[in-house]
């Protein structure tokens, strides 16, 4: 605390107090133990020494005083403080050897001035130190220092005090401060902490911690509120609430004035939620509010429109039989910018209720809330019920409600209260006129809003911005474009921006659909202005293109006086993807075509953009050259240009190239794709049947992180269905419905083949019936639910499934026929095989290659080659040619009917038709060979076969 010793600085303030030689001066006797007239501006830090007859004075100290010119000293000695104690306060610092004598002119006397510093106060007290006084001059000091705490006791409570800690400077103050000591009295030390407390936080907590460790803090709630409001302006929120409870352990009495404190800095700054939390915390310790406390967190409240806490804060007033009206004006306020009039209309009742009156903000929000909701005669009522209360006329008043009558479209009224003005003593302000033009302008009255411009004009007043939109638009639709050219020139002299200009024109012709004429009036204003601004340039071309003006888009282009490449080339991009998104790829073309330099500098944004506007076009050709050349120009491709290609290849059915682009891509280890192209890479490698691909981008997709929704899921198990193991399938499937997304009916189909042809029935009846509860099941749903039981030989719930098929409505399809004739004829049931045949017939159901495949595959199994043979000939009667499995079948019949000959003539009729046999048809016709002991035959297939490279063991057993 060595920064924080305070001298006897209130003695000043007493001493003012107690001067009988006026205002202007201060008694010495509180500074020099003397009597003498000083005055109050020759206080300063110094040190004095003068030498008079012989005998020399020291007035020392943390304050220097220059004395009036009437003010003498006569044989005596004033000791620095710096030579006699360091604890002694500068009261106690003076050793008075004479009287002193005012204006006597007779004795050897000198002017005291203390202009003339002297450091060196141990020198002189050197030089005196042989003469003996013959008194103690401690005791006296001792004497002294009790005095002047008395009387600081005194001091700290004067009138004028505070005037002198306003004007203290800060030299005085950093000695005021060097001069406290531990006995310093609590008056004392709480008046240099409200004197900190004005001018530094960091100081008062400093000094007040202090006073704490010096026990100056007993039933001290006075330098507690001090230091809170400095804690409070630096926000250390933590330090104030240990403060509040530090309080009342030091004896001190929680009231309203320490929360306040807070409060107030809380409203000044806007914190709703500190503030709040200190009024909570206020009525938790059971302390009443203060009409000063309300006042604060209502305007605080008013201020953030904060409802639901001015709502607790006002009926907690109202519960203490409190009388604020300021809380009252801003409830009127809040409910009113929030649009609940009737919660406004409640207050006002309440006030009155409440016998509040009101003051002039009060009575001036009455009338807004009034005037806001068009209840112009209630809002009259309240004008003369304000006039009636003794308050004067109020030209705020008088704009509320002309403001309320334009609102409400009523100008006739508006402008009967605009004409009484004059003889209820008031003048018109910017304000009235302001509102006049508004209220005309609602009514589309251009003569009547004109005329109060130019009177606006004419009073020397500025119009507001919305005044010249008002007019604007006014002249826009009454086709006065003479005057429209005139307010835009108005509007510039205002100091308008000329892009603000162009805004206003474009906007207000816009409303009426004549933007055709935005360039005749622009060429007779300030067209060339606006060709050396970009903004405004930017602003007039994209208004020109929105309404297919593009001959005089292109032509702005062209005229434009600034050169900002990058500028310029944001502006053509966004006019390409705003033709792009209004469907007019033409325009786009065309603008790109005007493009300075687009042949030479390729700009990837903008090439990429015109690659999908021709994608779209379906002119595949030009945009492939596009992206050919902006690969060859050794442009960096970022994710988006990557997945317009890939997306621009898919358009044009060129999966091979989207795939390699695809592989480009991948190789750039920065390139992360999005959702979107993550889709179309599954999409990609779904129809060219690349699974490892499909598989190695499902993973990638979960390391990158994306967030999946609804259409990723449907996506990845649709396209990944045969690419992932089942459990991982159906755990992805399980967490899309936990996540709350629907799957669509693509989805359902796929889930249900996976499991049915991986034997998990359960799930599969599951997925069903989640799929007929949400009506997304279809044909290819029942149908895949018949072959999963088909397969699993359950033929009693595949004619379940059927039923259920035909009771949605859905006629027995193809493929489940195909299911039930496999069904059977494995299972030999050739009876209901033949029936199923025969329903074919009569439901005109035309079989396919799966169906003749599967009558070969039955009838061979039997070695019922006749009618094997009956089958290849319908198959050929329809129109059809047996594929690959028709002719495998007919090998395996062959075969099992011991017709190893005709087995081996298959093979060579397949090749005649062109159709090449696969590992499979060797396997089959060794097999058969095996199996009627012609093995030397088998081991030649073998050695074909393996020539061949396909690796089939023979096993001649």
């Amino acid at each position: 605390m060595s920064s924080l010793r305070l001298a006897a600085g209130p003695d000043i303030c007493e001493s003012k107090q107690r001067n009988p030689f006026g205002n202007s001066n201060l008694c010495a006797v509180d500074l020099l133990g003397v009597i003498s007239s000083v005055s109050c501006s020759s206080i300063r830090f110094t040190a004095i020494r003068k030498e008079f007859a012989g005998e020399s004075f020291v007035v020392g100290g943390r304050f220097g005083l220059c004395a009036k010119p009437g003010v003498r000293f006569r044989n005596y000695k004033v000791y620095g403080l710096d030579d006699i104690d360091r604890s002694v306060s500068t009261i106690d610092s003076v050793k008075k050897t004479e009287a002193v004598q005012i204006g006597d002119s007779g004795t050897s006397e000198a002017n005291m001035t203390l202009n003339d510093p002297v450091p060196k106060v141990l020198e002189l007290q050197g030089k005196n130190a042989g003469r003996k006084s013959g008194r103690n001059i401690w005791s006296r000091l001792q004497r002294m220092q009790k005095a002047s705490q008395h009387k600081v006791s005194r001091i700290v409570s004067g009138r004028n005090c505070s005037s002198f800690e306003d004007k203290i400077s800060d030299g005085d103050l950093e000695a005021v401060i060097s001069g406290i000591h531990p006995d310093s009295s609590v008056e004392h030390c709480n008046w240099v902490l409200k004197v900190l407390e004005k001018r530094s936080e960091e100081k008062t907590v400093e000094f007040f911690e202090w006073m704490n460790c010096h026990g100056k803090l007993k039933e001290n709630t006075d330098a507690y509120c001090l230091a809170l409001r400095a804690l409070a302006r630096k926000e250390d929120w933590s330090r104030a609430m240990m403060l509040l409870q530090e309080m009342t352990s030091d004896g001190c009495e929680l009231n309203s004035q320490a929360f306040n404190s807070l409060i107030y800095v809380c409203a000044k700054r806007g914190l709703v939620g500190w503030g709040t939390k200190w009024f909570h915390m206020m009525l938790e310790q059971g302390i009443r509010p203060s009409v000063a406390t309300i006042g604060m967190l209502m305007g605080l409240y008013q201020k953030k429109c904060s409802l639901s806490q001015a709502e607790f804060a006002f009926g907690r007033m109202r519960s203490l039989k409190l009388k604020c009206t300021t809380a009252y004006s801003a409830m009127i306020v809040i409910y009113t910018r929030l649009g609940l009039y009737n919660k406004s209309e409640e207050v006002i009742s309440v006030m009155d209720k409440d016998e509040v009156l009101p003051d002039l903000e009060n009575w001036l929000v009455r009338l807004n809330a009034y005037s806001q909701q068009g209840k112009m005669e209630e809002a009259e009522t309240v004008l003369k019920s304000m006039v009636k209360a003794g308050i004067s006329p109020n030209i705020v008043a008088y704009n509320t409600l002309i403001t309320g009558y334009g609102k409400v479209a009523n100008m006739k009224a508006a402008k009967h209260l605009f004409q009484d003005l004059e003889s209820v003593g008031l003048d018109p302000d910017e304000t009235t006129h302001r509102s006049m033009i508004e209220g005309f302008g609602r009514t589309d009255n251009y003569k009547e809003a004109l005329w109060y411009y130019d009177k606006l004009k004419n009073s020397g007043f500025q119009p507001n911005s919305s005044n010249f939109y008002t007019l604007i638009n006014l002249q826009a639709r009454h086709g006065d474009e003479k005057g429209a050219v005139q307010t835009l020139e108005d509007m510039r002299r205002a100091g308008c921006q000329y892009s603000s200009l162009v805004s206003s024109l474009i906007q207000a012709y816009e409303r009426i659909g004549m933007v055709e004429k935005v360039p005749h009036i622009l060429e007779d204003s300030f067209y060339e202005n606006v060709l050396l601004d970009p903004t405004s340039c930017s602003i007039l071309v994209m208004a020109y293109v929105k309404c297919s003006l593009l001959d005089d888009a292109l032509r702005v282009l062209q005229d434009k006086r600034w050169e900002d490449r990058d500028f310029e080339e944001n502006l053509y991009h966004l006019l390409i993807c705003s033709c792009k998104e209004a469907g007019h790829s033409e325009n786009a073309v065309k603008i790109y075509m005007q493009m300075p330099n687009s042949e030479i500098h390729q700009n990837l944004h903008i090439t990429c953009s015109m690659i999908d506007i021709y994608s779209a076009m379906g002119r595949f050709t030009d945009a492939e050259n596009l992206y050919l050349k902006l690969k060859g120009s050794g442009v960096t491709f970022d994710m988006v240009a990557y997945s317009i290609v890939v997306r621009m290849y898919i358009r044009a059915g060129s999966l091979e190239n989207a795939c390699v682009v695809l592989e480009i891509m991948e190789k750039e280890k920065d390139i992360v794709p999005d959702i979107y192209l993550f889709r179309d890479m599954l999409r990609t490698y779904q129809k060219c049947d690349m699974t490892q691909k499909l598989a190695k981008v499902y993973y990638w997709i979960l390391k990158s992180g994306v967030a999946w929704d609804e259409a990723l899921y449907n996506c990845v198990i649709n396209c990944c269905g045969h690419a992932l193991p089942v459990d991982e399938l159906s755990r992805l499937f399980e967490e899309m419905m936990q996540n709350g997304y629907a799957a669509n009916t693509i989805t359902f189909n796929v889930m249900l083949d996976v499991y049915g042809k991986s034997g998990l029935l359960k799930k599969a009846r599951k997925v069903f019936w989640m799929a007929r509860k949400q009506g997304l099941a279809d044909v290819i749903s029942y149908n895949t639910m018949i072959a999963a039981h088909g397969k699993s030989k359950d033929i009693k719930s595949m004619e379940s499934v059927i039923q259920k098929m035909q009771s949605a409505g859905f006629p027995v399809s193809l493929e489940a026929y195909n299911s039930l004739l496999d069904a059977y004829g494995k299972d030999n049931r050739l009876e209901e095989f033949n029936d199923v045949l025969q329903k074919m017939k009569e439901s005109k159901c035309v079989s396919d290659h799966y169906t003749y495949n599967i009558m070969i595959n039955i009838y061979g199994r039997k070695g019922w080659i006749e009618e094997v043979s009956q089958v290849f000939a319908e198959l050929k009667e329809h129109g059809l040619e047996p594929d690959l499995y028709s002719y495998n079948t007919l090998i395996k019949a062959y075969g099992i009917a011991g017709m190893v000959e005709e087995a081996v003539n298959v093979v060579q009729v397949m090749r005649s038709k062109g159709i090449k046999p696969n590992r499979i048809t060797y396997t089959i016709l060794i097999t058969a060979l095996q199996r009627n002991e012609n093995f030397l035959e088998a081991v030649k297939w073998s050695l074909w076969m393996r020539q061949m490279e396909c690796q089939v063991e023979f096993c001649p057993s």
